[in-house]
């Protein structure tokens, strides 16, 4: 082979090896073999360096595969999803281990991979828009496969899903081969359920709430519109003295009788029927295909029978009463707020009327509401514009007929109504919690009158402003230092001040009250029973009281004389009031067989018609200027009173 070559080398120098060759030819011929040698080398370390590098760009094309295989793999379980692969041209479809798993699907060739081995097990009321999403998606009319449904697992239980897919299409835009994922979507669903449901269901009791109550109301109305012989009724339902059962048993007592009510209501209605909490102590039952009233009423009977029947909580028996309003649907409600405003103002009248009782609605209750609503909007305008005044009764000691002080009343002085009495307005401020910058008002104006007066006659140095508190007031956390900066303000001493509070605003929190009353008399307050025995107070709680005056009501005073009961009465009131060495007033003293009563039973002090009506402050003054001028305080009798009448506000 070497010869060979080296005769081709020769052959190709112009070196004839039959002849001897000269010595130049020898130096070309080495020359071109040295040349040959070099290029030849120079090739091999080119092509060794290409299949060099060649392998290193190979081997980094790898290793980015097997990172890109690894994070895929790495997303694909992190997102815990089941993977699909289905070849359209062939047929043939490909299932993650996750995606069988996700249906509990053991490989046991029962599931061949096939398209109905995904297909048979959707919920059959959704398998139909999955196939045809799917096709819109294959045929190009979606961009994206995407789909939430049911699907069977092997336990026999629907689990929720969601799928995607993507095709790939072919220069024509046939789709050829569709992939993607199944998600395992159930937790989320039944979160969601569970999300709806509690925003149409009250938590404590499982009941439809006021949205769920509303959504079957307007069904109920707009039936009544196509279908003229339907009718229903609604039965506004609010528990008596539930705030007690809170109050004194604990707000998990309170929670425990309201969940026993709701089984009570539930056991009363029929099926089609609807029992719903509105919120608090508030039920709302509907009563679905009325035939008539009396089928109504019935039912609220039964209601308010199965309410009264005790319930045995924190180791007792607690009984428990309800007033209903109830309203039958009408051409008049449009809304179902209306109907429920309606049904509100029924129950509100049975409250009134006793409780523990039903009360059907009627227009003329509407009509008073919207009355109460204009007086409202009337009264926060009065506190505005300052349209009230005070008026002012005097209590007469009995013995010497000398004025021991005034009480303070209040009068509105409306600008179309002229003067309203405190009757008309009171219980609408203490409803909607008016009572407050009202009283406040009063007891501030009250006290800088006193002062006021006290600083001008010394004669009124003694004499005492007796102000009443509402059961709004006397609940207020910063009452007593409201009372401190109005003293401060005014200059009043503490002594001059006489607090006037109903029994039964007393009793409705008695501990709360024994407090408050007695941090009152500390600092040198007079305390007040006003109305004393036409409230529900307890003998065994009054001697804790820490009170200075009882006030007898004026309906026992008006009766005294007539057949014995009412003086019999007020003597046992002033015999409890002496034993616990209390003062006595009596209000609603008319007449002279009234006080010389009084007197002989050595009542110590009375107000009344007989000595004044309630006069203005202008009046007030002039029987105060009277006290000034003579040396010993005359009494002040009718004789008085008949001067001052002009004056006065009937």
């Amino acid at each position: 082979m070497i010869h060979s070559l080296l005769n081709r080398l020769l052959k190709k120098s112009g070196i004839d090896i039959t002849t001897p060759p000269t010595v130049e030819k020898w130096q070309d011929f080495l020359q071109r073999v040295n040349r040959t040698y070099i290029e030849a080398d120079q090739e091999r370390y080119l092509l060794e360096r290409s299949l060099a590098i060649s392998s290193e760009e190979m081997q980094e094309t790898y290793e980015r595969l097997r990172k890109s295989e690894t994070r895929y793999a790495l997303a694909a379980k992190g997102a815990n999803d089941g993977l699909w692969d289905w070849d359209l041209v062939h047929e043939d479809i490909y299932y993650s281990q996750r995606w069988m798993d996700i249906l509990g699907i053991v490989p046991d060739g029962k599931c061949v991979p096939t398209r109905n081995c995904w297909f048979n097990l959707i919920h059959p009321e959704e398998r139909d828009a999955v196939v045809a999403e799917l096709e819109a998606h294959l045929e190009g009319r979606i961009e994206h496969f995407e789909n939430e449904h049911r699907i069977l697992h092997r336990d026999g239980e629907y689990r929720w899903v969601l799928i995607r897919g993507q095709a790939v299409r072919d220069e024509t835009g046939r789709a050829v081969r569709i992939a993607g994922s199944l998600t395992d979507i159930t937790k989320r669903k039944r979160a969601e359920e569970k999300l709806a449901y509690d925003a149409i269901h009250d938590n404590l009791t499982g009941l439809p709430n006021r949205k769920n109550l509303m959504l079957r109301l307007e069904r109920s109305i707009e039936r009544k519109r196509y279908q003229p012989n339907y009718n229903f009724a609604v039965l506004f339902i609010d528990l008596d003295r539930f705030k007690t059962v809170n109050d004194t048993l604990g707000h998990y007592a309170g929670d425990e009788l309201l969940q026993s009510i709701t089984e009570k209501l539930c056991g009363v209605v029929r099926p089609n029927d609807m029992v719903a909490r509105l919120g608090g102590d508030e039920f709302i039952v509907l009563i679905d295909n009325v035939k008539n009233i009396e089928q109504v009423t019935s039912i609220a009977e039964r209601i308010l029978g199965e309410l009264q029947k005790p319930v045995h909580i924190s180791g007792q028996d607690i009984y428990s009463s309800a007033s209903i309003g109830i309203v039958l649907n009408s051409t008049e409600h449009n809304t179902p707020d209306e109907i429920v405003r309606d049904a509100d103002l029924a129950m509100y009248r049975a409250k009134v009327k006793g409780k523990a009782r039903y009360e059907i609605f009627d227009i003329q209750m509407h009509s008073g509401a919207i009355s109460a609503l204009q007086l409202e909007i009337d009264l926060r305008r009065a506190i505005k514009n300052k349209e009230f005044l005070l008026y002012y009764q005097p209590i007469v000691a009995l013995g010497t007929e000398n004025i021991a002080g005034f009480e303070v009343l209040i009068r509105w002085n409306h600008p179309t109504r002229g003067v309203v009495p405190p009757n008309d307005f009171i219980p609408l401020a203490e409803e909607t919690g008016l009572i407050l910058p009202i009283g406040s008002w009063v007891m501030r104006e009250s006290c800088r009158q006193m002062s006021d007066w006290q600083k001008e006659y010394p004669s009124a140095e003694n004499l005492l402003i007796s102000i009443n508190l509402s059961a709004r007031q006397l609940e207020q956390p910063d009452l007593i230092s409201q009372i401190v900066e109005i003293l401060d303000e005014t200059g009043l001493s503490p002594r001059c001040m006489k607090l006037e509070i109903t029994e039964s605003v007393v009793m409705n929190n008695a501990e709360q009250s024994v407090k408050t009353i007695d941090e009152l008399r500390k600092m040198g307050i007079r305390v007040s029973i006003d109305d004393f025995g036409t409230g529900y107070s307890s003998l065994s709680y009054l001697h804790r009281f820490p009170i200075d005056t009882l006030k007898i009501d004026r309906s026992f005073v008006m009766r005294i004389g007539e057949g014995g009961e009412s003086s019999e009465i007020v003597q046992t009131i002033i015999n409890l009031a002496s034993n616990l060495g209390m003062e006595v007033v009596a209000e609603g003293v008319e007449t002279a067989e009234q006080l010389n009563f009084l007197r002989g039973i050595n009542c110590g002090f009375g107000q009344g018609y007989y000595y004044s009506r309630p006069i203005d402050h202008l009046s007030a003054t002039e029987m105060i200027e009277k006290l000034k001028k003579d040396e010993v305080h005359e009494p002040i009798g009718p004789v008085i009173e008949l001067n001052l009448l002009e004056k006065t506000v009937h």
